[in-house]
This record gives C-alpha cells, structure tokens and sequence, in this order.
C-alpha cells in the first residue's frame, strides 16, 4: 500500500487547503487573506530535514509568488545587535505592486479547552499545552511585528531601499482546530472551518478499539487524510500509544472506522 509519508506536495497541499484562522483583523493586526485557486505545484527542494514551521514558510512563499504582482525581497533575514545577539527575524518582506509588506507566518494546531479564559482565543492551546493561541498572539504583536522598527533591523532595509514606515505589516495565520471528543462546538470569532477534528484522552482509547489507526510523523500533520497510509489495529498501534502515555506525548492520529470515514484527531494525557 502506498504511504505518503514525505511527499512534500501533499504536505503543500494540506497547508493549502487549511483556512485561515481568522477573517477579521485581530488584536489589531490584519490578516493576510489569499482567496483559494488550484493548489499550486511546489517545486521547492531540500526541505526534508526541516522543522514543520520552516517548511511552513516556504509554502507560503510558494502561494505568495502565485500572484505575478508579489516580488520576495526577503526570507527569514536574522536581526542582530552590534555585538551579535540575535533579536530575532521577519519572517517575509516583499512588495505588492509598489507597496512592501512585513509578514509574520503562522500555522498552528490547537485543542480547543472551554475551561482555559473566557474567550474562544483562551481556550485554544497547543496538544501539548505548552503554547496558547493568546499567547502566540501577543507575541506577534508585542514582539515580532515591532522587530521592523528597530534599529538593528535599519540596515537591512536600507539595502532594500526600503523604510520601516513605508511598510504594512500583516500576519498570515493558518491554524486547524480540534474540540473534545462527542462536542459540537459554535466558533465565531474563530474561522469554524479550521475545525478539523477531534481530542481524546488515552484513557477513552478502548472507544475505538474498532477502528484502524495511522500516526503521521510531525511534519506529516499538515496533510489532508487519505486512505492511501499503511493502517493498524488497535492492538498493533496500542504498545506504540502506551510509550507516548508514559512520555506525556499527544500524538496526532488519524482513525478509520467501518464505514471507511477518517478523521483526524489528537490523543492526550489530560
């Protein structure tokens, strides 16, 4: 049977088709909204050993330059003291036409927790509760997004012939939601389509004890579901599930039942 394991079109694909995370202007930064065409074909090599976010960046670069009024000035330019400290890097610079864009991209994956805040932002956090969507929020609008305005960042604009004040600046976030196994959940401040799936806790396991299992490696995450992966039973993947439990892990899974429908999901500790 066919894996799709590394196919880095697939990957692009299911970066491309995941809707973006909000459609309205948010903490006060705009988002990036590009109208869906055909998926493009990415042509981009090297990316095999890269972290999920990188290959994320280079996708978005890939869709950008779809539109032949885009012109890339620049990707992930590092910006750094006299003494060379890093201060951190802008993910994109590029004009539209005359006008130059700062981007700041973002994908993420969120389980979606009513018992974090108040608001449907507080309670998305990461699978391994280690990063709040809140948080990721103020940290493009506290810290990255300001990063243009330093005066570290003036040489490089500069060589751009470019001035930090000629700049919009957007944020281009993708996300895909899950909520808690056997909930509906209503959003609207976030984008409903970016609920993808659903959360269960490795305590619930034997409720699909019935289905077929398919855990795609980190960078795989981003694909869309296929029939076309190599399956397993509960008893083949349960002593795979029993390592992640006892490490803490909340693996992505996809699960298969009889009538062939699969969903995408996360299994927790908590």
């Amino acid at each position: 049977m066919k894996d799709i394991s590394d196919n880095l079109q697939a990957q692009f694909g299911g970066f491309y088709n995941t809707p973006h995370l909000f459609l309205e202007p948010v903490l006060e930064m705009q988002p990036l909204l590009i109208p869906k065409q055909n998926t493009p074909v990415f042509d981009g090599l090297g990316l095999e050993r890269i972290r999920l976010g990188q290959r994320v960046e280079r996708f978005v670069t890939t869709e950008l330059i779809q539109n032949e009024n885009i012109t890339i000035l620049c990707e992930n330019p590092q910006i750094q003291t006299e003494t060379n400290q890093t201060l951190g890097e802008l993910d994109c610079l590029y004009l539209d036409g005359e006008q130059p864009v700062h981007l700041e991209i973002q994908f993420k994956f969120y389980l979606y927790d009513e018992s974090l805040g108040e608001t449907e932002i507080d309670h998305c956090i990461g699978p391994m509760r280690r990063d709040s969507l809140i948080e990721k929020l103020k940290k493009l609008k506290k810290k990255q997004l300001p990063l243009l305005f330093a005066n570290e960042t003036k040489p490089l604009l500069d060589g751009l012939n470019l001035k930090a004040d000629d700049c919009i600046q957007k944020i281009y976030f993708k996300g895909q939601i899950f909520v808690p196994y056997g909930k509906t959940i209503q959003l609207k401040t976030l984008n409903p389509e970016c609920i993808y799936g659903f959360y269960f806790k490795y305590s619930e396991l034997a409720n699909f004890k019935d289905f077929k299992f398919y855990k795609p490696k980190k960078t795989d995450w981003l694909l869309d579901v296929t029939p076309n992966v190599n399956w397993k039973t509960h008893d083949e993947i349960l002593p795979e599930l029993s390592i992640f439990r006892a490490e803490g892990y909340s693996p992505m899974l996809w699960l298969k039942n009889d009538n062939g429908e699969i969903t995408k999901c996360f299994i927790v500790t908590l």
